[in-house]
C-alpha cells in the first residue's frame, strides 16, 4: 500500500479502516502480482506484444474491432482525458452506454490513464445518476450520445461535473480522439490502487459503492476464467449482462481479452439477439441469468447453437429443473455459479463431471468458504447458515458504516443462507436481506417503496420478492392507499408506469396488492418476513 500513482486520493482516503477489512490470500502462482500494475497493460497492450494485433477482439453489429484497433482507439480516447480534459488520476471517470465496442474502448482509456471507471447500466434514470454521482464525487463523464438526456438532468441535480463528452452518432469524443496519436504512455499504476469503483443496492435503498483495484481486476480472471471458464485463444463469449455488472465487465470484456479470445457486444440482448449473435459469430461460451436460459429454451429450434462449448449462469439460483432441461435440449450442463459485486466476481461454482445440478458448487480456487451460525460461529458439514468467504478479493465500501456487516472477523459474509452438504458442496437456500433477486437484476425493496410512497395515492408500502415462473422472483408492492384513493386495474397500471419513469424499468412491482394495513411489529416495524409468506401463498 506504499505506492500510488494517484493524485486525487478521494479514493484512496476513502477506503474502509485496513483493520475492517476482510482478510486476503494470494497462494495461486498467478497471483503473484508486481508491486506496479496497470490491468490495461496485462490485458490489452501486452497482446499487441504478444503479436494478436490483427485478431478479432470485439465483434459486434457496428462492426468488428481486432486488438490493434481497440488498443489504439483506447489510445486516442487516454489522449483527449488527459490532454483536454485534466483528467489526473485517481479522477473518477463516468462511464454510461450500452454494451458495444466505444464503451469498451473508454474503460480502457480510464485504465489507462490512471483513472477509476464507474460503470453505469444504460437503463438507470437521473435520480440514480446522481445518487451515484454523489457518492462517487464524478469528476468527468463519457456518455453515449443517445443516453445523454437522462445523465444532463442528474447533472443538474447533482452539481456540475467538470466535463461531460459524448460519443457514437451526435458526439463529439470520437471527433476529438481522432485528433490524437495511437499511442499512449499507461500511467504505471499500483497493484492497490482502486481501478473501479461498482455500485449495488442493499437493504437501505442507498447503493454501496465497492472498491477494486488493479489486481482485483486480474484476480477475477486469473480465478474465474482460468479455472472455471477454462478460457482458450479460440474462445468467443457472448452474454446478457452490461459491463456496468461486474458479472459483466467479467465475461463480456476482461476474461477473454486476458486469454487472447474474443467477445460479442450485444446492445439490447433479448432472447433472439443472443441466439443470434451465438450463430452468426459461432460463439463458444454464454453467460446470462437462469432466467434468460428458461426463455432461450423456448427459442433454441430458431438457431443454429452448434458453436456453444460451455454455458455459465450466475445472478441467481440456478433451479435444477432449469439445468436438467437445458441439458436434455441441447447436452450441455450450465455451469453454475456465486458472485458479488463486494467480491467483483464469481468464487463458487462447478464445472464438468464436478457439476451437480441444483447446487451452487465448491469453493474456486484461491477462495476459502464456510457457513455461519448467529454467533459467527463456522458450522460443520451437513448444517445451513450464513455464507462467509475470504480469498484474494474481497469487501471494500467507499465511507460506508455497513463495511462492518459484510465484513466479520476476516470473512465476507455475502447475505445468502446456504446449506452445507456432506461433500463440501454449497446449496443455496434464501437471501438473508430484503434485496430481491429477479432475472438476474438485484433490486432493492426499500428503492421500490420509496419510489411508490413519493405518489400522491399511496399511504403506506412494502415490496417484497414473490416468486415467479419466468424470473425466479418478481417485485411484489403491497399498497395501504391515501383516503382519497381507490383501488382499481387503472391504478395499479398508473403506478407500476410511475415507477419506470422514475428508476430503472426493470425495478417496477409486476404485482401489486392493495392492502388496508401492513403487519407491523409492536414498535411499528414492517413485518416483511410475513409478506413474503404471503406472496409464496398467493402464487
Amino acid at each position: 500500500m506504499s505506492y500510488t500513482a494517484h493524485k486525487d486520493t478521494f479514493a484512496r482516503d476513502s477506503l474502509p479502516p485496513v483493520d475492517q477489512w476482510p482478510e486476503f490470500h494470494f497462494d495461486l502462482p498467478e497471483l503473484q502480482y508486481p508491486e506496479r500494475l496497470n490491468c490495461a497493460q496485462v490485458l490489452l497492450d501486452d497482446a499487441i506484444d504478444e503479436g494478436h494485433g490483427d485478431r478479432v477482439a470485439i465483434y459486434s453489429e457496428s462492426g468488428n474491432w481486432s486488438y490493434a484497433q481497440l488498443l489504439q482507439e483506447s489510445n486516442r480516447i487516454a489522449h483527449v482525458l488527459v490532454d483536454e480534459l485534466g483528467v489526473v488520476p485517481g479522477n473518477r471517470v463516468l462511464l454510461r452506454s450500452a454494451n458495444n465496442p466505444m464503451l469498451a474502448a473508454c474503460w480502457f482509456a480510464v485504465m489507462k490513464a490512471g483513472g477509476i471507471a464507474v460503470t453505469t447500466m444504460s437503463m438507470l434514470r437521473a435520480k440514480e445518476l446522481a445518487t451515484i454521482a454523489g457518492i462517487a464525487q464524478i469528476d468527468h463523464v463519457l456518455c453515449d450520445a443517445r443516453l445523454i438526456d437522462e445523465l444532463s438532468d442528474a447533472a443538474a441535480s447533482a452539481g456540475h461535473f467538470q466535463s461531460i463528452m459524448t460519443f457514437g452518432d451526435g458526439g463529439n469524443l470520437g471527433a476529438e480522439a481522432a485528433k490524437k496519436p495511437a499511442s499512449f504512455d499507461n500511467v504505471p499504476t499500483a497493484r492497490d490502487d482502486v481501478a473501479l469503483l461498482a455500485f449495488t443496492s442493499g437493504t437501505t435503498g442507498q447503493p454501496k459503492a465497492t472498491m477494486h483495484f488493479h489486481r482485483d481486476v486480474l484476480a477475477m480472471s486469473d480465478v474465474v476464467s482460468r479455472h472455471l471458464c477454462q478460457t482458450q485463444a479460440d474462445d468467443i463469449y457472448v452474454g446478457s449482462p452490461p459491463l456496468g455488472f461486474t458479472f459483466g465487465l467479467g465475461v463480456s470484456l476482461v476474461f477473454p481479452l486476458h486469454f487472447r479470445a474474443a467477445t460479442v457486444l450485444i446492445e439490447q440482448p433479448t432472447p433472439d439477439a443472443l441466439l443470434a449473435g451465438i450463430q452468426q459469430y459461432r460463439a463458444t461460451a454464454l453467460f446470462t441469468a437462469p432466467t434468460m436460459y428458461r426463455v432461450l429454451l423456448q427459442h433454441l429450434g430458431k438457431h443454429d447453437l452448434s458453436s456453444l462449448r460451455q454455458c455459465v449462469s450466475a445472478g441467481e439460483m440456478l433451479p435444477k429443473p432449469t439445468s436438467d432441461d437445458w441439458f436434455e435440449a441441447t447436452g450441455i450442463r450450465i455451469i453454475d455459479g456465486i458472485g458479488a459485486t463486494e467480491m467483483i466476481h464469481m468464487f463458487i461454482g462447478a464445472r464438468g463431471e464436478d457439476i451437480r445440478p441444483g447446487a451452487t458448487g465448491k469453493p474456486l480456487p484461491g477462495y476459502q468458504a464456510c457457513i455461519l451460525d448467529d454467533q459467527n460461529n463456522p458450522l460443520p458439514r451437513g448444517a445451513t447458515g450464513r455464507l462467509a468467504v475470504k480469498g484474494p478479493t474481497g469487501c471494500r465500501y467507499l465511507n460506508d458504516a455497513r463495511q462492518k456487516e459484510y465484513v466479520v472477523d476476516g470473512w465476507n459474509v455475502t447475505g445468502d443462507v446456504y446449506h452445507l452438504d456432506e461433500d463440501g458442496y454449497y446449496w443455496f437456500q434464501a437471501r438473508g436481506d430484503d434485496v430481491i433477486l429477479s432475472a438476474g437484476y438485484n433490486i432493492s425493496g426499500p428503492e421500490v417503496e420509496g419510489t411508490l410512497l413519493s405518489h400522491n395515492a399511496v399511504a403506506e408500502c412494502a415490496a417484497v420478492a414473490a416468486p415467479d415462473p419466468d424470473r425466479g422472483n418478481c417485485v411484489k408492492a403491497y399498497i395501504v392507499l391515501t383516503a382519497e384513493a381507490k383501488a382499481s386495474d387503472g391504478l395499479v397500471e398508473e403506478l407500476q408506469n410511475y415507477v419506470k419513469q422514475s428508476i430503472a424499468p426493470y425495478k417496477y412491482p409486476r404485482a401489486i396488492e392493495f392492502v388496508t394495513a401492513l403487519p407491523k411489529t409492536k414498535t411499528g416495524k414492517v413485518q416483511r418476513f410475513k409478506l413474503r409468506e404471503m406472496a409464496a401463498a398467493d402464487a
